[in-house]
């Protein structure tokens, strides 16, 4: 159909034959298809169908296979490639510990990107890939180091401190899903780049709104079409682009610098590394951190409005630091006196803020982690996986399993404490930073980013949670388990500075 005054387009017949001509495929597939050669329950399904589904609807989709299955593993088809869906502690001791799992590669399924299982490369037992996460995890480790991190606060807070001033503290409202993940960008750019790009709040403003482009263009039709030359598909590389260059003329402007700095662009410099592969480096790190840390923040203060016992807990927790470690006068700005708190006891000393940001980690972390086999086939669960296949463990079988954890759906931080410990009755039963083989690197800096706006926010304001109408709600949203950046029902967080 053709409306008036719009000009039909060349591409839409061409799109919809390629969408018949992948249906047509994927139906022969699964026709083709014979009885499975173990035991493992086989959903089945049109591969395109499942892929749509898992793309979309990721957390839903699994848990429909587990009610098909019988809760058993299950396997299924996304496009071309294989998938088996995971449960139980014995598959979650081998999804952590196997070391033939490539997180890397395990996500080009996410990207459109996933070579065949013949077409994965491997060096003496190794893939390629698993080397390059190796150098990853090397330059990133090289970035956050003790020493750095501590020579870094005090920037790190009064980046926080304008922020806030300059974007909070003008509006008797904000959604701390947005203004939480701008102010732990802002810290993400101080430790990742320079202090020139860190101070330039225009760059900065740019590199969120491309990256918000970035992530807005993950179209289901982008990932299972990644060649179709559709909006999302030009959205992407137009920001890809433009990310990449931006990021580059700072690490040109460091390289040129008559005397280098402690900055991260000239630490990665100095260790021998291109301007083109600094650059790509600080991409990667932007996209590994910023989401994840800011969603964590933002539950926080949306679980502290709603239980107002462990809020004044974790208020008491930064009192007790200052009157420990801020021996400064107290008419001088919050963010310098917290500025002289040595790092160790923003790790260690603050015990109820530590039980409050593993609850909320706990419960906001439901979703789908996925690696691929890269190396030998492996028997998990009496389940053969083979070179090549994708496997997929969804962290709610953990976190929200009442065989672990009393009332699941409850926030009770009080579970972690010595007497209970819930999250030690199974093996790698809290997997919120990683676990075995894969744990998260960036822990330690995301724990940090958080605790350091926490405190600014909780010692700076006074604050509630109101919907879009104005009204304080009974409850709070539920965290929508397919994508953890919303919540499940229309909501709008307002905060109001004291």
């Amino acid at each position: 159909m053709v409306f008036a005054g719009r000009k039909p387009s060349t591409r839409e017949p061409i799109f919809l034959s390629s969408l018949v001509a992948i249906l047509v495929v994927c139906v022969l597939i699964v026709l083709l298809q014979g009885g499975s050669e173990d035991d493992v329950c086989d959903i089945g399904g049109i591969p395109a169908i499942n892929a749509w589904k898992f793309f979309t609807k990721r957390y839903d989709f699994i848990q429909n296979g587990f009610q098909k299955s019988g809760g058993r593993i299950f396997r299924f088809k996304v496009l071309q490639h294989r998938v088996i869906a995971m449960a139980g502690e014995a598959s979650r001791k081998a999804f952590f510990n196997e070391p033939g799992l490539s997180f890397l590669e395990g996500y080009k399924i996410l990207l459109g990107g996933a070579p065949e299982s013949k077409d994965i490369t491997l060096t003496e037992g190794e893939i390629q890939s698993n080397v390059e996460e190796a150098d990853f995890v090397k330059r990133l480790s090289s970035l956050i180091r003790r020493d750095r991190i501590e020579a870094a606060l005090p920037f790190l807070l009064e980046d926080l401190d304008k922020r806030l001033k300059n974007d909070w503290g003008r509006q008797c409202q904000i959604d701390p899903f947005k203004h939480g993940r701008e102010a732990v960008f802002q810290m993400t750019i101080r430790m990742a780049t320079c202090q020139e790009l860190a101070e330039d709040r225009k760059s900065i403003d740019q590199l969120m709104e491309y990256y918000s482009v970035l992530e807005k263009s993950a179209t289901p039709v982008s990932l299972l079409l990644p060649w179709f030359p559709g909006p999302a598909k030009k959205a992407r590389e137009k920001a890809t682009t433009a990310l990449f260059t931006l990021l580059f003329k700072f690490v040109k402007l460091r390289r040129q610098a008559p005397e280098p700095s402690t900055d991260a662009i000239d630490l990665l410099i100095g260790q021998g590394h291109e301007d083109q592969s600094v650059a790509g480096t600080i991409m990667r790190i932007l996209f590994a951190g910023v989401t994840t840390t800011s969603v964590i923040f933002s539950w926080i203060l949306l679980r502290l409005a709603s239980n107002p016992q462990w809020k004044h807990k974790a208020i008491e927790d930064y009192k007790t630091l200052l009157s420990h470690h801020g021996d400064l006068p107290s008419e001088l700005p919050l963010h310098k006196r917290l500025a002289v708190i040595p790092l160790g006891a923003w790790e260690d000393q603050l015990p109820s803020v530590e039980l409050v940001l593993k609850e909320t980690l706990r419960l906001t972390s439901a979703g789908s982690i996925i690696r691929r086999n890269v190396q030998h086939d492996i028997t998990v669960d009496r389940v053969v996986v083979k070179r090549g296949d994708f496997l997929t463990y969804q962290v709610a079988d953990a976190h929200l399993n009442p065989e672990i954890y009393s009332n699941p759906l409850e926030f009770d931080p009080e579970r972690f404490v010595k007497g209970r410990v819930e999250d030690r009755k199974q093996a790698f039963a809290f997997i919120g930073w990683g676990a075995g083989r894969h744990p998260c690197i960036g822990m330690r800096m995301a724990k940090l980013e958080i605790k350091l706006l926490l405190a600014l926010v909780l010692l700076g304001y006074e604050y509630g949670v109101v919907d879009g109408s104005g009204s304080f709600p009974k409850d709070l949203p539920l965290p929508d388990k397919n994508d953890n950046n919303q919540a499940s029902l229309p909501f709008q967080r307002m905060y109001s500075p004291s």
